[in-house]
């Protein structure tokens, strides 16, 4: 079984990314958007901890969970 990978919601693609790669000090993994006028999903890293990040609508809201 890999490593879970949890999704953080974003709604501010440069406020997340100041916070996430220069505060945090995360590398930037990859970037992806279905188009230009797309909502952002991208990865970040540091060490073994990997987490992505998402504007679309519903990913990572309140309640979310597992069971």
């Amino acid at each position: 079984m890999s490593a879970a990978v949890p999704v953080l919601r974003s709604f501010d693609e440069a406020k997340a990314k100041d916070f996430c790669l220069r505060y945090l000090g995360f590398e930037l993994g990859f970037e992806h958007r279905f188009a230009p006028d797309m909502p952002l999903y991208f990865e970040i890293r540091a060490g073994d901890c990997v987490l992505h990040i998402s504007e679309h609508h519903g990913d990572a809201t309140p309640a979310v969970h597992s069971r």
